[in-house]
């Protein structure tokens, strides 16, 4: 029989977000004020109600798929609950309304943080940001991690809106000794063989350009350099340590000092981004979507 989650016992859904949040039944008991017993009685009893096995029992413990499932609905419980006391001036409604943000590094190195500024929800809003690669900031959402995501992802997260930010644009550019040094020939040659920068290994944007650029086969060369910050990135190719796509609101001031010059004039990489959140009545989330919406209209190409 299929089980609707509001029909689950919300101490026991509580529970195993304790049990996630704490890493360990013990952990989650203490935050409780209740016996380890009595933790792993309520997570069995939520597993045999809803007939999924909900947490791997690893150090720390993980939720399984259908976990994360239970773990979202319980963090979207706990938001409203919070609203809700808030509205109604009772105890607690003093705490602090937090909003967890999964975004990438250059959006939050470049147009992000003026847009939380420009919030004006309630004195105590705060927020949590947790910086992620944008084909990645989805998986936090989808785990329940946190509430809202700037994503490349446009299908939208299970329980969760989408819409459409912009598109971030990316030059391809490098010092101009490095250029003269590596990058004499043609274009889709020398890249496959002319040092890279890249963000970190799960970095695929330079390769995704060499690949463009020889109609689908090959890759950027494997001597690269990882600079995992999106303000360390720019300068890196800046200073010569090699190519690299950086973000044009980045770029733009480097090229007219002369620090970084252009592979080619006409050349671009755009990547879309979007907005997914937890479909919720939740001011303090509605406020943050609109200001990020306001900004990146700004910020991005459309």
């Amino acid at each position: 029989m299929k089980t609707e989650l509001t029909e689950l016992p919300l101490d026991q859904v509580r529970t195993l977000l304790a049990v996630v949040d704490e890493g360990t039944f013990d952990a989650a008991a203490a935050a409780l004020h209740v016996t380890p017993s009595a933790v792993s009685q309520r997570v069995k009893a939520l597993e045999q109600r809803t007939g999924r096995v909900l947490l791997m029992r690893t150090k720390p413990v993980r939720p399984t798929e259908s976990g994360e499932v239970v773990v979202r609905f319980a963090r979207q419980l706990a938001r409203l609950e919070r609203d809700a006391r808030a509205e109604l001036g009772m105890s607690g409604a003093g705490e602090p309304t937090r909003v967890s943000i999964a975004v990438n590094a250059d959006s939050l190195a470049t147009w992000l943080l003026p847009a939380l500024t420009a919030v004006r929800h309630e004195p105590w809003l705060c927020f949590e940001l947790r910086r992620e690669d944008e084909t990645r900031t989805a998986s936090l959402l989808r785990e329940g991690a946190v509430m809202a995501a700037v994503t490349s992802s446009a299908e939208p997260v299970t329980g969760c809106s989408v819409r459409a930010l912009g598109r971030m644009r990316y030059v391809p550019a490098a010092n101009p000794d490095f250029a003269r040094e590596h990058l004499d020939g043609p274009l889709h040659d020398v890249l496959a063989t002319a040092p890279t920068v890249a963000f970190d290994r799960g970095d695929d944007l330079q390769d995704a350009f060499v690949r463009r650029l020889r109609r689908g086969g090959g890759a950027a060369s494997p001597v690269r350099h990882f600079v995992p910050t999106s303000e360390g990135f720019a300068e890196s190719v800046a200073a010569g340590l090699g190519w690299g796509l950086v973000p044009e609101v980045q770029a733009e001031p480097l090229l007219r000092a002369g620090r970084l010059v252009r592979l080619d004039p006409e050349l671009t990489l755009d990547v879309p981004l979007y907005w997914q959140q937890w479909k919720l009545d939740s001011p303090a989330l509605a406020a943050v979507a609109d200001a990020v919406t306001r900004a990146a209209r700004q910020a991005l190409r459309g």
